[in-house]
Formats: structure tokens, C-alpha cells, sequence
């Protein structure tokens, strides 16, 4: 591992009863052991606090006896008063994201950042709708539904357009420099392609990383997830060897000791031992994991890959990026949060690092399509055939619904309506290729983007402005309090009648904890200590307007106290009926589970509404009341 000096770097106190970590001067030994006790005290004090202040000594054993939502938050507020300090978030989602609130509905499903807020989308659309190209083109009925620009495909492999594709038109490279400014990271030593979602990203890494000499693929997940698959089947088929971490059971912690075995360096002479692909935290369990990690495999011969896509909009001010530098890069943007979150993902490779790439035929690399562009196709005879049925796709959405969006892509990247973790890769055939700026094209856009003086184009991405201006300890704090409470009210959830007084909810990974990400995974057990079916759970969920995801734990490791647990497991996973993935050469145990994502806009209705729907399982008869309207209703839209 790195120094105990970096490693308190990077450990920060949001409370605000820690000093900044970085000392200088004589006194820096001193100041880092001062340091180390002051956070541990802060954590230690956050723990007892939270399972303290809520109810202290209660349990709940029946739905209807749970305080109401008043008397919850002025608990929660005496827990947490420093929540009130984090109002500028509920300002902006009264403002500018209205639909959250106006729908009654409770978006937990996916984490992600989007680029515009909904209020700026809704203007936008507006604006371009009363364009001549805008008024031509499009009935009145669907003015509102055109996209500010979308995604088309680009047949070029990694390595190449990284040394020769340059930034794109204008719209490409304003969202380019935006994007990296957000994330901290300078153009100068990294370079960024788009891709169709996070799944195409991880796919071309896979198919232009040398595997033929650097032969080892190392990946660090406690759950299923598409994108991982696609990169290890693709790995495999270049003759990689693939090595996955273990998470030791109950709290899910990666299993250290194996997990150093495989990534210290024996004597070999290779210069590079293969890929090391890491993410900070969990985006199912919220376990967080050490940022030593990625310094120990670099130190190693590791090219190191960080998979960002389950950080927190800030988490990246402190990153550090010029500390530990990966070799590549990997996030996502979604749309509006609660609004069709579809986006696009984003690959970013350290300059130093493209001359080892090897070409492929890959693809997933996309270019981002202007509105005025994309509108003109539909009014002139350049389009063709194909290209106007893309383009006639983009105001709706698979179900035939209108879109209110600023950003139009054909891929879905979050928990897809049939419920699993699984990011959706849909392969629409995309628009050709074309960027070319007309005169049209430069003429200002007063509501969403500017020229300056060199030429350039200033995209406002008002969703990425706001979450800088309320600074990582605004958004981290109000993420912690709200998944605690959460976790803390879960846990207080106790079946009626039973002698061991049986939780009502079984949660995986950390319990109440300071620096767990926002994300829970969780199972609902009945009275009668069954498990109720994440995909029953997800639907009803779905009844009550609040949306929940679903996925699968694996590569759990059991120690010889927790070979009950384990038989448990195995027996459970024979018996099921739904079908998931066993590719590998061995069976591994998996635990199919309910999962909830916090994003920044997350509030403390939320998460109540969440607990208050989830103790209604308390019932004994509830289960089997709703299954029965639900199979009522589905027979019901079969005959009709």
C-alpha cells in the first residue's frame, strides 16, 4: 500500500469537525496522528448518533404504527442538524426539476449525473421548436419533443480516433471540455471519446487493450453487471486471463488478503501484468473501497481502469486525479433524473497510454449530432431513407410515448424495466456520421450556448453547474444522511410474534456507516422467514410511484463460520426459477436482491416513503393480497 501520509490525504470529514488533511511544516507527523483520531472519533461519533437519534430503543412491528412523515423528519432533523444547511438542493429541485415532484413518483433505480436540468430541457425544446427549420419539419403536436442534439454511430476503431479523430464539430468539443472540467481532468493528458453507453465503453478497452502481452484481467465487482460481462467475454476471446476479487460475507468487504496475492508482482519479466479494473465504491451495496488499491497495483505493473460511474456528482474535487493518474477512465450522463435517463457514456484514456492500444473493428464510439443538424436532414434531400427514420425516432420513445428531453440517444443506461442491474444496449441503427458546421450552425443560441471569442461554443450545462456550486461537502453530507437514516429505519423493522424477533429486512454490505456510498441492497423476508421475490417487491414497488432496481451479488466468499449461510445460498439459487448468468467454468453463489440509488436531488420524502412502503410487508397478509390484485389486473389487460 501507498504511504500513511497520501492515505490520510484522501480521507476527508464532512461534518466539518476536521481540519484539512494536507499538512505542512515540521509538525506534519504530529498533525497526522491528530488527524487520524479526529476522524476516527467523527466516524465513531456519526454511528452512534444516527442509531441513537431516531426512535432510540424502538421497533416497529406493525405498518400502521410507524411515525408519520412530520414526526420522522423532526426526528431525522435532530439526528442530523446540519441537513438544514443542504436546503439549496431542495431550492434547486423546486426550480428546476418540477417533474420530480409534480409526478408523486420516487426515482431510486439508477445513480447518475445528468448534464441539463429538466427546466433548461423544457426551454430548449421550446426554442428550437419555433425555429423555420423546427416549424417545417415537425407537426405542431411535436415541436416540443426535438432533442438539443443527438448520437450518431461512428465506424472507426479506439486507437485511431484518439490519434487522428481530433475533438469533433463544436458541439463535440465545448461538451468535451465541460465534461472534463467537471471531472477535474486536463485535456492535456487525457484524451475522451463518447460512446453509446457504459457497456460499448467497457467493450472497447477490452478490444484494444494487449492482452497478447500484457495477458491478465483483474476486475473488483461484488454483483452482475452487463457491462463487466462484456468486457470479460471479450477479454477472454484475445486470450486474457480473467481474475475477479472476493467479498467476504455478511458486510461484503473485499476479501484483502487474496485480492493482494493477485495483484503484488512475482518475479516475472514483463513490464505490464495485465489490467486492474476498480471502482471506488459499490453502485449496488455502496460499500466504498480504499483508493491504495489502484496505487498498489500500479506499483505493480498494473494499467489501472476506474470505473467512475458510481461516484457521487463531487466525489471527483477529492479524487485527485494527479495522485494516482489511471491509465483509463470510464463515467456516464444521463438525461433528467426521473425523466427517460438516457445518455451516453464516456471513455478517457491517458494520452501516454494510446501508442499501446492495439486497432480492432470495434465499435460503440458515437459522435454527438447538433438539433439544427439533425432538424435540416428532415427538411432537405441529403437524408436518406435510413437516416430520416432514425431521425423520426428521436421524439419518441420504445413505447411510443413523447420525449421531453435534452439529450436523444437510443441507448437506456440504468436498471431496465424488467428490473436488473443490467445497463441496456439496444442497437438501433444510428445516423452517419456528420459534423460539419454550416452557417446556421454558428449563429448563437441564447438560451443554451454562446460563442467566444476564439470561435469556440460554451455549452450551459446547468445540471453539472449546479452540483459545482453546491461543493462536495453539501452533496456528500446530504447523501449520508439520508442513506443512514434509511438504513438505520430499515433495521428497526421487526416481524410480530416471533421469538427471535425476526428483522423484517435482511441488509447486504454496510449497515449504518460514514463514508457508505449512496446505494443499498436489500431482501425482504416474510413471518414466516421466506424470502419475498425482489422482482415481486420491485413491482409493487412500481404500484406505490416508487421505482426500485434489482440485482445479483456474486463472487461472495464464505468463511468455514458461514458454511450455513453458504448451503443456504446454493440451495436457494437451485430452486429458482428466473435464470441469470452462470458462464463461468465454476457456479459461484448469487443473491438476487432489491437495490435503491440516491442521487443528489434525493430528499427525505423519498427515502420515507421508501421505509413506509417497504413496513407494510409487516402484514402477513399483505403479500398475498397484492399478489393477488396484481395477477387480477395482468389477467385483466390479457383479456381486454
Amino acid at each position: 500500500m501507498h504511504s500513511p501520509d497520501l492515505r490520510e490525504a484522501t480521507q476527508v470529514c464532512f461534518e466539518g469537525c476536521c481540519p484539512n488533511p494536507i499538512f505542512r511544516g515540521l509538525e506534519h507527523d504530529q498533525a497526522i496522528v491528530r488527524r487520524r483520531s479526529t476522524f476516527a472519533t467523527c466516524r465513531s461519533d456519526f454511528a452512534a448518533k444516527t442509531t441513537s437519534s431516531f426512535f432510540p430503543n424502538a421497533q416497529f412491528t406493525n405498518h400502521e404504527s410507524i411515525p408519520s412523515l412530520q414526526e420522522s423528519f423532526i426526528q431525522f432533523i435532530k439526528a442530523y442538524p446540519k441537513y438544514s444547511e443542504t436546503a439549496q438542493v431542495d431550492q434547486i429541485r423546486a426550480r428546476e426539476y418540477v417533474h420530480l415532484s409534480e409526478s408523486n413518483h420516487v426515482c431510486l433505480d439508477y445513480i447518475g449525473v445528468g448534464l441539463f436540468s429538466q427546466s433548461q430541457s423544457q426551454s430548449q425544446s421550446q426554442y428550437i421548436s419555433t425555429s423555420p427549420v423546427a416549424s417545417s419539419s415537425y407537426p405542431p403536436s411535436r415541436k416540443s419533443d426535438c432533442p438539443v442534439f443527438g448520437i450518431s454511430y461512428k465506424s472507426v476503431n479506439l486507437k485511431s480516433q484518439l490519434l487522428h479523430g481530433g475533438d469533433g464539430c463544436k458541439l463535440e468539443s465545448a461538451i468535451k471540455k465541460r465534461i472534463m472540467d467537471f471531472l477535474k481532468i486536463s485535456q492535456n493528458d487525457y484524451s475522451m471519446v463518447f460512446t453509446a453507453n457504459r457497456s460499448s465503453a467497457f467493450k472497447l478497452v477490452a478490444e484494444s487493450y494487449p492482452f497478447q502481452s500484457s495477458r491478465k484481467l483483474l476486475t473488483v465487482y461484488d454483483h452482475e453487471s452487463e457491462a463487466i460481462e462484456t468486457m470479460i467475454n471479450t477479454s477472454e476471446k484475445r486470450g486474457a486471463c480473467v481474475m475477479a476479487a472476493d467479498f467476504k460475507w455478511p458486510r461484503l468487504r473485499i476479501h484483502s488478503a487474496k485480492l493482494k496475492k493477485m495483484i503484488v508482482r512475482k518475479k516475472q519479466k514483463q513490464k505490464h501484468r495485465g489490467l486492474f479494473v476498480f471502482p471506488l465504491q459499490s453502485r449496488i451495496t455502496g460499500t466504498s473501497y480504499s483508493y491504495q488499491w489502484m496505487t498498489m497495483a500500479q506499483e505493480n505493473g498494473w494499467h489501472v481502469l476506474l470505473d467512475a460511474c458510481a461516484l457521487r456528482p463531487k466525489d471527483m474535487d477529492s479524487f485527485g486525479l494527479s495522485l494516482f493518474r489511471p491509465d483509463f477512465l470510464i463515467c456516464s450522463f444521463y438525461k433528467v433524473f426521473g425523466e427517460n435517463p438516457t445518455g451516453f457514456g464516456c471513455l478517457l484514456v491517458k494520452k501516454s497510454n494510446v501508442p499501446n492500444l492495439q486497432a480492432s473493428n470495434g465499435t460503440g464510439i458515437v459522435s454527438l449530432v447538433p438539433a439544427k443538424q439533425v432538424l435540416r436532414f428532415s427538411e432537405d434531400s441529403s437524408g436518406t431513407d435510413t437516416e430520416l427514420e432514425q431521425i423520426s425516432k428521436f421524439g419518441t420513445n420504445q413505447d411510443g410515448m413523447d420525449k421531453s428531453s435534452s439529450l436523444s440517444s437510443p441507448i437506456t443506461e440504468q436498471n431496465n424495466p424488467n428490473g436488473n442491474s443490467k445497463e441496456g444496449d439496444q442497437k438501433d441503427a444510428g445516423l452517419k456520421e456528420n459534423c460539419h458546421e454550416d452557417s446556421d450552425q454558428r449563429e448563437s443560441d441564447e438560451k443554451n450556448k454562446t460563442v467566444d471569442e476564439h470561435g469556440s461554443l460554451n455549452i450551459e450545462c446547468r445540471c453539472l453547474d449546479q452540483v459545482g456550486s453546491l461543493g462536495q461537502m453539501v452533496i456528500s453530507n446530504r447523501g449520508r444522511y439520508l442513506i443512514n437514516w434509511l438504513v438505520s429505519a430499515l433495521m428497526k423493522l421487526q416481524h410480530p410474534n416471533r421469538l427471535n424477533k425476526a428483522s423484517l429486512v435482511t441488509i447486504y454490505g454496510p449497515k449504518v456507516k460514514f463514508d457508505r456510498g449512496p446505494a443499498l441492497a436489500f431482501d425482504i423476508y416474510d413471518w414466516k422467514a421466506e424470502k419475498v421475490e425482489p422482482v415481486l417487491v420491485q413491482k409493487l414497488a412500481d404500484r406505490n410511484n416508487i421505482s426500485l432496481g434489482r440485482a445479483v451479488l456474486n463472487h461472495i466468499w464464505f468463511s468455514e463460520k458461514y458454511e450455513v449461510e453458504k448451503q443456504r445460498v446454493l440451495d436457494r439459487n437451485n430452486k429458482e426459477k428466473e435464470t441469470t448468468r452462470i458462464k463461468s467454468k465454476k457456479a459461484e453463489p448469487g443473491i438476487t436482491v432489491v437495490t435503491v440509488a440516491l442521487t443528489f436531488l434525493a430528499n427525505f420524502e423519498d427515502v420515507y416513503r421508501l421505509w413506509a412502503f417497504v413496513a407494510q410487508f409487516l402484514d402477513a397478509d399483505f403479500v398475498e393480497k397484492e399478489r393477488w390484485r396484481y395477477t387480477a389486473l395482468n389477467q385483466k389487460t390479457i383479456e381486454v
